[in-house]
């Protein structure tokens, strides 16, 4: 990756960074545009990789960008290099991916979070707040489609069903969504999935 690459990566995470309504995760579908399919700077099953730890570790979701950072970063610099200029070319991308998506939405959620908090009685408020839901699934819709279609659960029939029932589940049910995690668990373990 050139000087240019790096600054151009970063403007498109710092504009990247206002979308995130909803998340971090809603994300997913515009990174792995950019960085799979435009750049080629990761892989389908790394892109995959970095949501799926992220989804597993205790903490937030934004955790797959920085995930994804470090991914092109290390990428960025051939491993005959050394393994130190390897890392600290991994830093450097989970610094960009980071910190550009996470400055301006952490601004502009300071200075809107003050401003709704004192107009939220406001039709027009209210009228947004409710408007933003629809949006927010479609884009975790996609997010999960992106996801699922990575890890191969579209291509296998008993996969794909045991997710769609999943998302039943927990959008008709107040089922806790541990239980759900611990049944999907078991039916792998029994070799039903």
């Amino acid at each position: 990756m050139s000087a240019m690459d790096w600054l151009h990566w970063l403007g498109f995470m710092l504009s990247l960074s206002v979308l995130a309504v909803g998340g971090a995760m809603t994300l997913a579908p515009e990174l792995h545009r950019y960085m799979v399919l435009e750049h080629g700077w990761i892989s389908d099953v790394q892109f995959a990789a970095a949501i799926t730890l992220a989804q597993a570790a205790p903490g937030p979701n934004v955790l797959f960008i920085a995930l994804l950072g470090w991914q092109v970063g290390w990428a960025a610099v051939p491993g005959a290099a050394g393994a130190w200029l390897q890392t600290a070319m991994a830093l450097l991308g989970l610094a960009v991916a980071l910190g550009g998506v996470l400055a301006p939405s952490t601004a502009l959620t300071y200075w809107a979070s003050r401003w709704l908090q004192r107009h939220r009685q406001h039709w027009a408020v209210q009228a947004f707040q409710k408007g933003m839901a629809p949006v927010v699934v479609g884009v975790m819709l996609s997010t999960a489609w992106l996801i699922g279609q990575g890890a191969g659960v579209w291509a296998d029939t008993k996969l794909a069903a045991l997710a769609l029932l999943s998302l039943l589940l927990v959008w008709r049910t107040q089922l806790h969504l541990l239980w759900l995690l611990g049944a999907g668990a078991f039916a792998g373990a029994m070799g039903w999935v």
